[in-house]
Formats: structure tokens, sequence, C-alpha cells
């Protein structure tokens, strides 16, 4: 599945990824290929993407790496789901 992370600054990734797991505002919860469209509001905690992922240099360094996958730190945003596409809009 195709992932998106966009700040109001910048395009903070975009790549195939394995799974997606976000803070939703009634809690944590993950996306895997072929997962049921869904639109959300997210609070702060972390986006969590798994799989052989590659993050653009000037971009990495607002990641941390975990386990099998990366985490990046937010205070809030929006997530969309769709036909394997997930878009995060993240604050």
């Amino acid at each position: 599945m195709y992932l998106e992370i966009v700040s109001p600054e910048t395009t903070l990734f975009k790549g195939d990824v394995d799974s997606v797991s976000v803070p939703g505002v009634t809690g944590e919860f993950e996306m895997l290929n072929n997962h049921a469209p869904v639109v959300s509001i997210l609070k702060e905690g972390y986006v969590k993407i798994s799989g052989s992922i590659e993050i653009d240099e000037e971009n990495i360094s607002k990641f941390e790496k975990k386990d099998r996958g990366y985490w990046l730190a937010i205070n809030s945003g929006t997530i969309e789901m769709n036909a394997n596409k997930i878009i995060v809009l993240a604050d």
C-alpha cells in the first residue's frame, strides 16, 4: 500500500509500506493492505510505519528508527485511507 505523510512545511514521506499505525482520538489503530476505507482525526502520538522504507535525507532526522520500521512524532492531524492509499496530514 502507498503512504504519503504531509506536514504544513513539506512532504515528509511517500512510498510503499507494509503497515501503518496511527494515534486515533479513540485509540491507536493499524492499517494493512486492503484495509477498509477510513477517515479519522489524529491526536498527539506516533505514526509508525513498517516495511522496506527509504526516507529522504532531508527528512530522516524527523523519524526515529524502531524495530522493523520508523516512528514519526505528531501533535495532531488527520488520516484518510482509500483504495490502498493512505494520506496523513500531520502537524
